[in-house]
């Protein structure tokens, strides 16, 4: 039994909490995501981040 239909034979309600949990988890990782980032030490510095965001511009030849 493939996982898409042993979900589909839960109960509704079932699904239903499923679903809440997922959003739940989701909106807690995207408030708490720099705290974990800095307890884990993986949170990047400003000079990396400047360096990352960095545009370049390019000169565009002309015809003629």
């Amino acid at each position: 039994m493939s996982l898409w239909s042993s979900y589909k034979s839960l109960p509704p309600k079932t699904r239903g909490l499923i679903g809440i949990a997922l959003m739940v988890n989701a909106s807690a990782m995207l408030l708490f995501s720099d705290q974990i980032e800095g307890a884990l030490g993986l949170k990047s510095n400003i000079e990396q981040q400047q360096k990352f965001f960095q545009i370049q511009t390019v000169e565009r030849e002309t015809k003629g």
